[in-house]
C-alpha cells in the first residue's frame, strides 16, 4: 500500500474523530470585531497553540499590540506560529490562516446554534467558522497527526502563521510579517505560501485561486443635535443626520453596481484577449451563485459577465447603519448621530491611498450640496491591495497534482471577488510564490447564516493538504 493509500485509509477511518475536533473550535465564539468576544478570540489561539504542542511542532506566539474597539482598549489577539520539521534538505511551506469568525446570532435565519456544529441530512457541518477558517486551520494539524500515526515521514518542512484578526483587517499581522521578514528567522527558510481561505467555484469541481479583488472599508459619521430626538417635537425644525447620510449613501452606487465615485474605474486594467478565454472553460453555471445565495438576483445574464463582475471589476456594496433604530417595533426617534459603513472591493492597479482620496472628496462635495447644518466626516477603517499569483510556478503545480490524484479532475484556475490582503504582503515580504487552495464550496455561506463545510469537502480536503505537500517534495526531488 502506498503512502497515499495509507493516508487515505486512515483519514477515513478517523471521520468522526477530525468532525468532533472541528465542534470544539466552532463551539468557541471567536468574534474578532466584538469586544466582549476578545477572550474568545484568545481562547481559540491558544487551543491551537496547545494542539500544535501536543503534536511535537515549535510554537510561539507574538503580540502584536493593543487596538481601540468600541471604546475599549484591547490586546490584539495573539498570532500563533508554529514550526514542524527542520531539515535542510526538504522544501519549507509556510501555510497560514485565522483562527476569528464572524458574528453570528441565532435570531439572524441560523436553523441550529451557530456556535454547535450540526450535520443536517445532506452532510453539511453546520456553524461559524466551520468553511470560514476553522476547517481548513485544523486540517493542517490533522495532516501531521496522521503521518505521526502511521510512521510516515513528513515529506516537507511545515511553518504556520495563524491570526486572530483576518475579519477585522488583519490589525498587527502586515507589519509582523514585513518586519520579520526583514529582521528575524523565522521566514528564511520558507520556499513557497499555500493559504487555504476560500471556496471552489462551483459546487463540484476543485480549484485553484491565483487571485484576489482588495477590499477599502468606509464609515461615514454623520452628527447633529447634542442628543436623540422625539420626532413629533423637532420632526421638520432640524437637519436630521439619517436624512443626510441616506442622501450620501444613495450617491455611492447604482442598483445595477455602477460604483458612481469619479475617477474610480480609471486605473482598472482593461481586459486582454488571452484573459477572455479563460472565461470559457471555466466549470461555472449562473445557477451556482443561485444556489448558493438562494435566490435568481443577479444583476447579469451571462457567466462570464457575472464572472467578470466578481473577479476583476470594482464593487461597492452598502453594509449598514450604526446608531438607527433596528430594533423589532416602532420607535418615533430622530438618532443624534448615524454611521453609515461600505466597502469597495478593489482589483489590480487600484492603490488604497488613491481610492480613499476618491472617496473622501466626492462625499465632501456632495456633503457639502445638502448644505445641511449637520458635520460629516469619513473615513477609511482598513484596506488591502489586490493580488495575482504565476500559475506557471511548482507551487502551482503541485497542488493541480494533488487535487488531480485526490479528485481524478483538472483544477480550474480561478480568481476570487473576496479579499485576503495578507497574500499580497506574503509575495511582496518574502519574495515568493502564494497560492490559494481552497477546501470549501462555492455554497457554504461563509460570512451568512447557515454557513458549513461539507462533510465531504473536510474529509478529502485532509488528503488533498496531505497530498499537496508530497507533490512539493516530489516536485523538488525531480
Amino acid at each position: 500500500m502506498s503512502a497515499f493509500d495509507k493516508l487515505y485509509k486512515y483519514v477515513d477511518e478517523n471521520q468522526e474523530y477530525f468532525i468532533s475536533k472541528l465542534a470544539e473550535v466552532v463551539a468557541i465564539p471567536s468574534v474578532s470585531g466584538e469586544a466582549a468576544r476578545r477572550p474568545d478570540v484568545v481562547r481559540m489561539g491558544k487551543w491551537l497553540v496547545s494542539e500544535l504542542q501536543r503534536l511535537g511542532a515549535t510554537v510561539s506566539e507574538h503580540h502584536p499590540g493593543k487596538q481601540t474597539l468600541e471604546g475599549q482598549e484591547l490586546d490584539l489577539p495573539p498570532i500563533v506560529l508554529g514550526a514542524y520539521g527542520s531539515d535542510p534538505a526538504k522544501k519549507t511551506v509556510l501555510v497560514y490562516g485565522h483562527y476569528d469568525v464572524q458574528p453570528a446570532f441565532k435570531e439572524d435565519g441560523w436553523n441550529t446554534d451557530p456556535w454547535t456544529l450540526t450535520e443536517d441530512a445532506e452532510g453539511r457541518l453546520l456553524g461559524r467558522g466551520s468553511t470560514d477558517d476553522k476547517a481548513p486551520v485544523i486540517s493542517w494539524l490533522w495532516v501531521i497527526e496522521a503521518h505521526q500515526k502511521l510512521g510516515i515521514e513528513m515529506p516537507v518542512n511545515i511553518k504556520m502563521v495563524f491570526e486572530g484578526m483576518e475579519e477585522s483587517g488583519s490589525e498587527g499581522l502586515d507589519e509582523y510579517i514585513n518586519k520579520e521578514a526583514k529582521d528575524g528567522t523565522f521566514f528564511k527558510d520558507v520556499d513557497c505560501v499555500c493559504i487555504s481561505d476560500n471556496y471552489w467555484l462551483s459546487t463540484t469541481k476543485p480549484c485553484l485561486t491565483y487571485g484576489l479583488r482588495g477590499i477599502s472599508y468606509f464609515f461615514i459619521e454623520i452628527s447633529g443635535p447634542g442628543k436623540d430626538l422625539h420626532s413629533g417635537v423637532f420632526g421638520g425644525q432640524v437637519h436630521e443626520p439619517m436624512t443626510d447620510l441616506f442622501a450620501l449613501m444613495s450617491k455611492l452606487v447604482t442598483p445595477n453596481g455602477k460604483i458612481l465615485v469619479p475617477g474610480l474605474y480609471d486605473t482598472v486594467a482593461p481586459v486582454t484577449a488571452e484573459e477572455e478565454k479563460l472565461y470559457d472553460t471555466l466549470d461555472f453555471k449562473l445557477n451556482d451563485i443561485h444556489v448558493a445565495m438562494d435566490s435568481q438576483v443577479t444583476i447579469h445574464s451571462t457567466e462570464k459577465e457575472a464572472l467578470m463582475s466578481r473577479w476583476r471589476y470594482p464593487s461597492l456594496s452598502l453594509h449598514g447603519i450604526e446608531g438607527a433604530f433596528s430594533s423589532p417595533g416602532s420607535k418615533t426617534v430622530i438618532p443624534a448621530k448615524v454611521i453609515g459603513k461600505f466597502s469597495i472591493r478593489t482589483v489590480p492597479n487600484m492603490e488604497p491611498e488613491e481610492i480613499t482620496q476618491l472617496v473622501v472628496r466626492y462625499l465632501n462635495d456632495e456633503f457639502a450640496k445638502l448644505g445641511s447644518k449637520n458635520t460629516m466626516k469619513v473615513e477609511c477603517g482598513h484596506a488591502g491591495k489586490a493580488w495575482v499569483a504565476d500559475t506557471n510556478h511548482w507551487n502551482f503545480v503541485a497542488a493541480s497534482k494533488a487535487i488531480q490524484r485526490v479528485f481524478g479532475v483538472t483544477p480550474d484556475y480561478t480568481r476570487e471577488g473576496g479579499s485576503i490582503p495578507v497574500t499580497l504582503t506574503f509575495q511582496d515580504a518574502l519574495q515568493k510564490n502564494v497560492m490559494l487552495l481552497p477546501m470549501g464550496r462555492s455554497d457554504d455561506g461563509a460570512h451568512s447564516v447557515n454557513e458549513s463545510m461539507m462533510r465531504f469537502n473536510y474529509i478529502e480536503g485532509i488528503k488533498l493538504l496531505g497530498t499537496y505537500l508530497h507533490e512539493v517534495s516530489n516536485l523538488a526531488d525531480a
